[in-house]
């Protein structure tokens, strides 16, 4: 009789491809959802989410954070996105999200210099945020908020984060897509 291998954990959303055919939406794996102290992150290797941190009383996630599948960025982990919809998702869910602009940011370690972008988007049947079309819509001031809690997570963890610029759709769409083409080099 063959032996069956048997593999733990979840089937692994990191392999899913980034945007839905014909369509512009992109998909979104949440790891770590809307007003959670818990940071999670998915380890593609076990094919689970651990538990990478909890942050500080009083501080919380904004917005539910995940990652475009089937990407790479400057970080060497697949590109980041922070969704804004009306109730928080859970960990591991798949959203399909309209990409509404990018926070383009640096990540600083000691001395080095790594890329860390994070897309914006909103989740295709959310209602709250379904006239929002580009990050501009949402004002400068809920902008500096988002950038503001990039900088204050990074300086938590002893490190420091610097927003480079704040770009629309068409740039946020144009990072996964080189991102994509960075994965496949990664996986060739």
């Amino acid at each position: 009789m063959a032996q069956i291998k048997v593999r733990l954990g979840l089937a692994n959303p990191a392999a899913l491809p980034a945007f839905e055919p014909h369509s512009e939406e992109v998909t979104v794996i949440i790891e770590t959802p809307k007003g959670s102290r818990n940071k999670y992150a998915f380890d593609e290797e076990a094919r689970i989410f651990d538990l990478k941190q909890v942050l500080p009383a009083g501080m919380a996630f904004p917005y539910d954070f995940g990652f475009v599948p089937s990407t790479l960025g400057g970080d060497g982990d697949p590109l980041d996105v922070l969704v804004l919809m009306d109730e928080p998702a859970f960990v591991g869910c798949r959203l399909q999200c309209r990409v509404i602009g990018v926070i383009e940011g640096e990540q600083i370690d000691k001395k080095r210099h790594v890329r860390n972008d994070r897309i914006i988007a909103i989740e295709r049947e959310n209602h709250s945020f379904a006239s929002v079309k580009r990050i501009d819509d949402l004002g400068k001031v809920f902008c500096k908020e988002l950038a503001e809690f990039f900088i204050n997570y990074h300086r938590m963890i002893g490190k420091e984060f610097r927003v480079i610029k704040v770009r629309g759709p068409g740039s946020g769409r144009r990072l996964i897509t080189k991102a994509q083409h960075l994965a496949k080099k990664g996986a060739a």
